[in-house]
């Protein structure tokens, strides 16, 4: 259909769309979006023809994507830690010698570049686990928020958005006798002491930018103890703010947690009123049938980050029994430690190891992919106004063309699928957020030379 040539709204822009995801199981073709001078989309209209004055976008346009599990100084282990064995605690000993040498100089640029390299990938905004508070050995900054604006300013400087999920981390691990040890070494970076003195310091600690927005996490039942966990939930309630908690990441946290306290972490967080509509947990990969039925039965979410769950051999979660029925679990998705920064990567690796738990295909299609990559992940980071193509939502486009060597013959019809399950990031070509192109033909705008940044802040920390 055409569209009427109405009233415009000085300094409108439209653009035409060959085919565009607004939500279905498919896309649709000949889809017009008009965005307004503030970076909202005030249009959305299907089966059109491309105006004269509109910019033509080809290929599968979708809304910005969300990383709602990052952690930006993780970026700096890729490629040297996948092949040296042990297991996820030999490799988060190498995690924190990374840790122990980072500065609030040396952090925003390393941040900076891995915030980039995510732009690249589609992302309009990240959830940051933010835990390195404090300076080598505990010791406070003048400044106690300095760690956090780095990451802030450097999401800024990205031209993404970011929720800083400021960390409470009080211990050094869980015993099964119910003991937990004090931090040690770099853990020391990342405590409070207490919950009261973590509460007072994010209370006391200002996000800044419009771009940036305040959430909390504890960190799991290993490193902040039972006791503690309704304070931290209270802050969280208090400022409306999102709650992010690793959970049941290794069979070994399970076996300590129900030693300890004779629950699950699941059930350690709904005792303590820390699961609501506003939790997720992350990973959640070694759940019991009362811990699925538990987490529905709150309204909480769960993200998963399969690249990561992969790399550490974590295990395969259940989620096909998380999404089954008719109040299935909300999933948003994470690249955790960015042993890949692909977005596409993480949907699809959802489905696929979900085929091989059960020896099943299809339990999530591109369409419930894709929505845990865009709105159901912006709304679990707090950005309830964002991750769809739809009137009076931000303007953030992905657009990804199919004419490229790894999507060469794709069926149009097929747009969403052929995107989920085909597509990397590199095959991304523009990408808006917030109504301006920080993505222009594969090349970041404000950060031009991605590579050599990475490169450099990398090599400067190691």
């Amino acid at each position: 259909m055409s569209v009427p040539e109405g009233p415009r709204i000085p300094g409108e822009r439209r653009y035409w769309c060959e085919h565009a995801w607004t939500g279905g199981p498919t896309a649709e073709a000949g889809v017009l979006l008009t965005v307004d001078p503030g970076g909202r989309l005030t249009s959305v209209t299907a089966g059109t023809e491309p105006p004269i004055d509109a910019e033509r976008l080809s290929g599968l346009t979708l809304p910005g994507l969300a990383n709602a599990h990052s952690h930006a100084f993780h970026r700096a282990l890729r490629g040297r830690t996948h092949a040296d064995g042990g297991s996820f605690w030999t490799w988060r000993e190498v995690m924190y010698r990374a840790a122990e040498r980072l500065d609030p100089e040396s952090y925003h640029r390393l941040a900076r570049a891995v915030y980039a390299e995510m732009a690249l990938a589609g992302v309009a905004c990240v959830g940051e686990f933010h835990y390195l508070h404090h300076a080598p050995g505990g010791r406070r900054y003048a400044d106690p928020g300095v760690m956090g604006h780095a990451l802030t300013s450097a999401a800024a400087d990205a031209g993404i958005r970011i929720t800083l999920l400021d960390v409470c981390y009080l211990a050094g691990g869980l015993g099964e006798d119910g003991g937990h040890p004090p931090p040690t070494g770099p853990q020391l970076r990342f405590g409070d002491g207490t919950v009261d003195a973590w509460a007072e310091r994010v209370r006391g600690t200002r996000v800044e930018g419009a771009h940036a927005r305040a959430g909390v996490a504890a960190h799991s039942v290993r490193a902040v103890p039972a006791k503690d966990l309704p304070e931290v939930a209270r802050v969280a309630d208090s400022g409306g703010m999102p709650l992010h908690v690793h959970v049941s990441e290794q069979p070994a946290e399970n076996a300590a947690c129900l030693a300890a306290y004779g629950l699950t972490p699941t059930g350690v967080l709904a005792e303590a009123g820390a699961l609501t509509e506003r939790t997720t947990l992350v990973h959640a990969t070694h759940l019991t049938d009362a811990d699925v039925d538990t987490v529905r039965a709150h309204g909480a979410a769960v993200c998963l980050c399969p690249t990561t769950e992969r790399d550490l051999a974590d295990g395969l979660p259940r989620t096909g029994d998380l999404v089954a029925g008719s109040r299935p679990v909300p999933l948003s998705l994470g690249s955790d430690q960015h042993a890949r920064t692909d977005l596409f990567e993480e949907a699809r690796g959802v489905e696929l190891h979900e085929r091989l738990r059960t020896h099943r295909r299809g339990t999530l299609d591109g369409g419930a992919l894709l929505r845990a990559a865009t709105v159901d992940g912006h709304a679990g980071l707090g950005w309830t106004d964002a991750g769809a193509l739809t009137p009076g939502a931000r303007a953030d486009l992905v657009n990804v063309p199919l004419d490229g060597v790894g999507l060469a013959g794709a069926d149009p019809d097929r747009a969403v699928d052929a995107v989920v399950f085909g597509a990397t990031a590199a095959d991304v070509r523009h990408v808006m957020v917030d109504g301006v192109w920080i993505v222009r033909d594969g090349a970041h705008t404000l950060v031009p030379d991605t590579a050599r940044e990475l490169d450099s802040a990398i090599k400067e920390l190691l």
